[in-house]
C-alpha cells in the first residue's frame, strides 16, 4: 500500500480523498493556487505544495508543476479526483512514464471512453445499447443536416466528442435551429476540451437520467453498486442526484448493472467509474462513462456503506476489492443537492464572492461534503460549488424530509447560493411524483419567484422607518415580534439581521430593484466577455441574444430583455466583466423617435 499520495485537485473533493487517505494510514499531500493559499484543503492535508497562478492552466492543470510537486514530496501516487486532469489520458502517461502510480483507470480506458464516438463504437461492439445516431465524428453543418433529415429526424442533439459535464451539447429541436447548435457545441468543444468534433444522437425529449457506479480491481473483478437517478438537471449539468433511482426496480437494476459492468469489462477498466444512460419508456441506452469518480459518488455510499474513493485506491495498488457483488445491498434512499454559488432567478448564474458566517446542518442521516468555510470566498476562476449537501433516510418521503430540515439549518451568509431553489422544488408535487422536474427548472417565471431581495438603497429621508426584531415572553412563552418604525434612539434595540447580514430592513424594501433604468442592461454576473453577436446602433427584438460571459466554467446567454435600438455598447470581446456593469442601453423605437 501506498504511504504517501498527492491530491491533484482543490475544494471538495480533495478533502473528502484526504479523509479516506488518513483513515487508510497514507498521509497526503495537497497543491494549490495563488489563490487558493488560505483553502481549507491545504489546511487539511499533511503537507502542502504552491503550483502557481490562480489559472487552472497555470495550477491545477500544469501536468509538469504537478509531478515536479510528486517528486519533491516523495509521494507514490496521484489521485485526481473529478474534473482537471482526472480524465486526461495523457496526465496517466506522465505518471506512469514517471513511475507514479495513478489512481484511476488505465490511459487506454480513458482513450476509448474520453472520445464518446470512440466509446459509442466500442459499446456498440461489445452490445452495449446506445441512444440512435452516429458512431464517427460529423465534419460539417451540411453533413449533420443530411444525417440529421435522413437518419436520425428532428429533434437532434449535437455532442462534442470529447465533451462532458454539459459542456459541448446543445439540442436542435427543428431544422432551422441546427446549425446554431452544430456551431455552439463544436465551439464548446474546442474550447473544454481541444476538441471541436461533433457527433450526432437521436434527442430523447424528456427521459430520466440514469446511471451505474462500477468498481474494477486488476484481479479480473467487476461490480455494480447500483444506480442514481440525476434528472434533475440545468443546462445538462446536475443539481440533485439520489440513490436508488425512483423509476428503477429490481429487474430493470440488473439489466443496467450487467451493462455496466459489460461496458466497463470492454476497455479493462480498473478503479471507480460510472456509466451513464438515459432511461426512456423502460428502455435504457447508454450515454457515455466517466472514467474517474463522480460529484455524486456519495448517494451510493450512503445506501450501501461502501467507501468508493478507498476502494478506488485499493484497486490502483493491485489489492482486490474488498465487496463482491453478492455483498452490495441497497438499504434506505439518499438525496443528494449541490450547493453551488448561483443564483436560480437569474438562469443559474454563477454568483462568487466572500462568505461571511457559515454553519452547515447536521444530525442523524446528514452529511456535508465542503470545501469552504467561514470568511472564505468562491471564487470566478473555479467551480461554482460550495458544498454538497446528503442526506439519508428509510425511504424517498423520509430522505425528502430531511432535506428540507437540513437546507433549513444550513446558513452561508453574504453568498447566493442554490438553497432557496432546492428547497423550493423539493415541495413541489413534481418532486413528490420522482419526475424529471424539467418543467420547473427551463421555467424562468418560476425560477424569478426565488430571486433573492435587493438590497436597499441609502436613504437620507428623516421619516425614514425601519424593522425591528424583539424576542419577548408572554406568560413564559417566547415570542419574535417585528416593530415598524423609526430608527432608535442611541442604538439601544436589537436590530433584525437579514438572510444576508445586511442590518435592519427597510420598509417596502424588497420592491425596489438593484439594476439600472428601463432602457439599460447591466451584467448579473461576474466573468468574462466571450462573444458579442451585436453592434452598436443596432435593431434588435426582445430575447435576442446579445453575448455570451464565461463564468465558472459556464456559458451565459444574455439576452436583449426589450425591442428596441442599441444607443450604447459598452462591451468588448475578451474583457472582463463585473456584477452590475453596463451591456447596453436599448432604445425602445417610440423613444428613439
Amino acid at each position: 500500500m501506498f504511504s504517501k499520495v498527492l491530491v491533484a485537485n482543490r475544494g471538495e473533493i480533495a478533502i473528502r480523498v484526504m479523509r479516506t487517505l488518513q483513515e487508510m494510514g497514507i498521509a497526503s499531500v495537497a497543491v494549490y493556487s495563488e489563490i487558493d493559499r488560505d483553502a481549507l484543503h491545504v489546511q487539511r492535508a499533511d503537507e502542502a505544495y504552491l503550483l502557481g497562478g490562480p489559472t487552472a492552466a497555470e495550477s491545477y492543470l500544469n501536468v509538469d508543476k504537478i509531478l515536479e510537486v510528486v517528486k519533491e514530496s516523495g509521494a507514490e501516487a496521484v489521485h485526481p479526483g473529478y474534473g482537471f486532469l482526472a480524465e486526461n489520458a495523457a496526465f496517466a502517461r506522465a505518471c506512469e512514464e514517471a513511475r507514479v502510480v495513478f489512481i484511476g483507470p488505465p490511459a487506454s480506458a480513458i482513450d476509448a471512453m474520453g472520445s464518446k464516438t470512440k466509446a459509442r463504437e466500442l459499446m456498440q461492439a461489445a452490445g452495449v445499447p446506445i441512444v440512435p445516431g452516429t458512431t464517427e465524428a460529423v465534419d460539417t453543418y451540411e453533413d449533420a443536416l443530411r444525417i440529421a433529415n435522413d437518419e436520425i429526424g428532428f429533434p437532434v442533439a449535437v455532442k462534442a466528442a470529447s465533451g462532458g459535464g454539459g459542456k459541448g451539447f446543445r439540442v436542435a429541436l427543428t431544422e432551422d435551429k441546427l446549425k446554431d447548435a452544430f456551431e455552439g457545441a463544436s465551439r464548446e468543444g474546442e474550447k473544454f476540451f481541444s476538441d471541436g468534433t461533433v457527433y450526432l444522437e437521436r434527442y430523447l425529449p424528456d427521459p430520466r437520467h440514469v446511471e451505474v457506479q462500477i468498481l474494477a480491481d486488476r484481479h479480473g473483478h467487476v461490480i455494480h453498486l447500483g444506480e442514481r437517478d440525476c434528472s434533475v438537471q440545468r443546462r445538462h449539468q446536475k443539481l440533485i442526484e439520489e440513490s436508488p433511482a425512483p423509476a428503477v426496480d429490481e429487474e430493470l437494476r440488473a439489466r443496467i448493472g450487467k451493462i455496466g459492468v459489460d461496458a466497463a469489462k470492454a476497455v479493462d477498466y480498473v478503479g471507480a467509474g460510472t456509466i451513464e444512460g438515459m432511461l426512456q419508456d423502460g428502455e435504457y441506452f447508454f450515454l457515455e462513462m466517466n472514467t474517474r469518480v463522480q460529484v455524486e459518488h456519495c448517494v451510493t455510499e450512503m445506501v450501501t456503506g461502501i467507501d468508493i474513493v478507498r476502494e478506488g485506491i485499493l484497486a490502483a495498488a493491485g489489492e482486490p476489492l474488498t465487496v463482491t457483488q453478492d455483498d452490495v445491498v441497497l438499504r434506505g434512499h439518499a438525496i443528494e443537492c449541490r450547493i453551488n454559488a448561483e443564483d436560480a432567478a437569474r438562469n443559474f448564474a454563477p454568483a462568487p464572492g466572500k462568505i461571511g458566517d457559515y454553519k452547515e446542518p447536521s444530525g442523524p442521516g446528514v452529511r456535508v461534503d465542503s470545501g469552504v468555510g467561514p470568511g472564505g470566498e468562491v471564487t470566478p476562476m473555479y467551480d461554482p460549488m460550495v458544498a454538497k449537501l446528503i442526506v439519508w433516510d428509510k425511504d424517498r418521503e423520509s430522505a425528502t424530509r430531511r432535506m428540507l430540515r437540513a437546507l433549513g439549518e444550513y446558513e452561508i451568509e453574504g453568498l447566493k447560493t442554490l438553497i432557496p431553489f432546492h428547497t423550493a422544488l423539493l415541495a413541489t408535487r413534481q418532486w413528490n411524483d420522482a419526475e424529471t422536474c424539467r418543467d420547473l427548472v427551463e421555467d424562468k417565471a418560476w425560477l424569478k419567484t426565488l430571486a433573492f431581495p435587493a438590497p436597499a438603497p441609502p436613504s437620507d429621508d428623516e421619516d425614514e422607518k425601519i424593522e425591528q426584531a424583539y424576542t419577548v415572553e408572554v406568560s413564559g412563552r417566547r415570542f419574535d415580534v417585528t416593530v415598524i418604525g423609526p430608527p432608535p434612539v442611541g442604538g439601544a434595540a436589537v436590530a433584525a439581521g437579514t438572510a444576508n447580514g445586511a442590518g435592519p430592513k427597510k420598509r417596502g424594501e424588497r420592491k425596489k430593484g438593484a439594476g439600472g433604468g428601463a432602457d439599460e442592461l447591466v451584467s448579473p454576473l461576474q466573468g468574462n466577455m466571450w462573444k458579442v453577436l451585436v453592434e452598436q446602433g443596432q435593431t434588435v427584438e426582445e430575447g435576442q441574444l446579445l453575448c455570451i460571459i464565461e463564468a465558472m466554467k459556464m456559458e451565459n446567454e444574455i439576452t436583449a430583455h426589450k425591442a428596441g435600438t442599441i444607443e450604447t455598447l459598452s462591451i468588448k470581446e475578451g474583457e472582463p466583466i463585473q456584477a452590475g456593469a453596463p451591456i447596453a442601453t436599448i432604445k425602445s423605437p417610440a423613444a428613439a423617435q
